[in-house]
């Protein structure tokens, strides 16, 4: 049997929670592997968008529009992410161009956001819109956005440019996503869907803590609502380990040394970051 999406739930609810993350799960597959997954275990009629190295998929059923973006095309590997999330940080938070920028000028003045996500969005921006607005468009239903790992940036991301463009946005739910800007684009966020966001987090998880200029302070903040997994070992929680290591710090910009350091911890914590996990997790809360 299906799992069943409540689109009446007004707040956090556990078991849209499993759905989202399901979805998050069936988006790692090739689109002919996912589309009867999507239809068997969620109702959904689901198709794939594909520019370069951005994948969405916009599936639909009577009663909702869901838009799932995919991670990484590795998830239990994370060498890709390691600039964005460590060695360019700094250079990657900027004021978007363009017609995006035009969308999120709305966060006012001092907002700043992740470029590497904008691009990776701006990619498949076009035809992504164009499918959700035609089904919107045919027949109005909540919109849900959802992603893990650097699909729960863009889904944030997207989320604000479809809002942004008459397209509004019910809820949207995320899984070991890293940070998209700076305290003010969170702030924004905040504002802009106020209790409609939920970041689910593994405390084992180090992805969320990310991106980061350095280990004593950071300009990247995150959007409200944070959903914690709390690991049974405290001492091991990925606050912890950064705090650790922020403790052995020579000064507060992240040194070659630090950040190969911070992203060995990464990758040793990989299990807490995979998507089976935070299936498996989600009943913990």
């Amino acid at each position: 049997m299906a799992l069943a999406l409540n689109v009446k739930a007004a707040g956090r609810d556990s078991g849209n929670a499993v759905y989202f993350a399901t979805a998050c799960d069936l988006a790692y597959y090739a689109e002919p592997e996912a589309r009867p997954r999507f239809q068997e275990q969620l109702g959904l009629e689901a198709r794939l968008i594909s520019v370069d190295n951005t994948q969405v998929y916009v599936a639909t059923s009577a009663d909702a529009i869901v838009c799932v973006f995919r991670g990484s095309e590795s998830p239990s590997s994370l060498d890709g992410f390691k600039d964005w999330l460590l060695t360019n940080a700094r250079n990657f938070l900027a004021l978007p161009e363009g017609r995006a920028g035009t969308d999120f000028a709305a966060a006012g003045v001092g907002a700043r956001f992740h470029r590497g996500f904008l691009d990776a969005l701006e990619e498949v921006w076009r035809p992504f819109f164009t499918a959700v607005d035609d089904a919107f468009s045919k027949q109005e239903r909540p919109v849900f956005v959802t992603g893990h790992s650097l699909g729960g940036a863009l889904a944030l991301v997207a989320a604000w440019r479809l809002q942004r463009q008459m397209i509004p946005v019910h809820q949207v739910y995320t899984f070991g996503a890293p940070m998209i800007g700076n305290a003010a684009a969170a702030e924004a966020f905040a504002l802009e869907f106020p209790g409609r966001i939920f970041r689910y987090v593994d405390e084992l998880d180090l992805v969320p803590l990310l991106p980061t200029i350095s280990l004593l302070s950071n300009e990247y903040g995150h959007c409200l609502t944070e959903v914690l997994l709390k690991c049974p070992e405290q001492a091991d929680a990925a606050s912890s380990v950064l705090g650790n290591l922020a403790s052995k710090a020579t000064d507060q910009v992240l040194s070659a040394t630090l950040i190969d350091d911070v992203w060995n911890r990464v990758r040793s914590k990989v299990d807490a970051h995979l998507m089976a996990n935070y299936i498996r997790r989600i009943g913990d809360v």
